[in-house]
């Protein structure tokens, strides 16, 4: 694949970068917490793997991610606005439907723009999250007091340590990821879920401490199917080769 650019647009306050590559049937792609379109889609070879199967793949980096604008406001990040930030990209790009992958964060956000803009997502794809969606908002307050730490050394909570080490891995804004774990703490209700009307895929590693079960949220959204990906856990779940086969294997198959 030849050197992957990226572009950038404006999106009412805020400037998202994103990336646009292949031709074909669009796929946009929203990476999880701490991370970013490179580290997300573009390291785990996901990228070059849906191009290679004849896809257009569009990844963003989330605000307060990657290349985008960092904002210290937890209410900047409501879900609902994230989520918005997708609907956005389609606009800037003239697309009136796309596929949409998100894995963690991204696929709440996915979940999100299913149900308030239903006529835009083609399909949903969630990655590494599954009934937490309904049952927990996002991600626990000790995350971003983790990241606010003055030192890894005084985090010891495990969940929040990971974080933390990821963020910093990542070369994150920890200011900025603070507000947003903060700010983004909505979930959606069973009722929400069931009024998605457009076919779903939710894969979690078997793993997993984090997403819940994927069958449990599947239970909840007509038509959804699950998928189970072996022995992975939440980080190393992203570029594992059964999700991207079951993925594809969606795709192929969705109306």
């Amino acid at each position: 694949m030849s050197e992957i650019v990226t572009r950038k647009f404006s999106a009412g306050m805020v400037e998202l970068a994103y990336l646009d590559e292949g031709d074909g049937e669009p796929i946009v792609l929203v990476h999880g917490f701490a991370s970013n379109k490179q580290v997300n889609w573009v390291l785990p070879g996901w990228v070059a793997t849906l191009t290679s199967a004849g896809r257009r793949a569009i990844a963003l980096d989330n605000r307060g991610h990657g290349a985008s604008t960092k904002l210290y406001q937890p209410a900047l990040y409501h879900t609902d606005l994230m989520a918005d930030d997708i609907r956005a990209l389609l606009d800037h790009l003239g697309l009136a439907r796309a596929d949409v992958m998100g894995y963690s964060m991204g696929a709440r956000n996915t979940a999100f723009l299913a149900r308030a803009h239903g006529e835009r997502v083609r399909s949903a794809i969630l990655g590494g999250l599954g009934i937490q969606l309904v049952e927990q908002g996002g991600l626990p307050g000790s995350i971003a007091a983790a990241l606010e730490a003055p030192s890894l050394a005084e985090v010891t909570d495990p969940q929040a340590r990971m974080f933390r080490v990821f963020a910093d891995s990542t070369n994150s804004d920890r200011l900025a990821l603070a507000a947003c774990v903060r700010g983004s703490r909505q979930s959606l209700s069973a009722a929400d879920m069931a009024r998605i009307a457009v076919p779903m895929l939710i894969a979690v590693g078997t793993r997993d401490e984090i997403a819940g079960s994927p069958h449990e949220l599947a239970a909840l959204v007509p038509g959804a199917r699950a998928v189970d990906i072996p022995e992975r856990d939440h980080m190393r779940a992203v570029g594992d080769r059964v999700f991207k086969q079951a993925v594809l294997r969606f795709l192929a198959e969705r109306p």
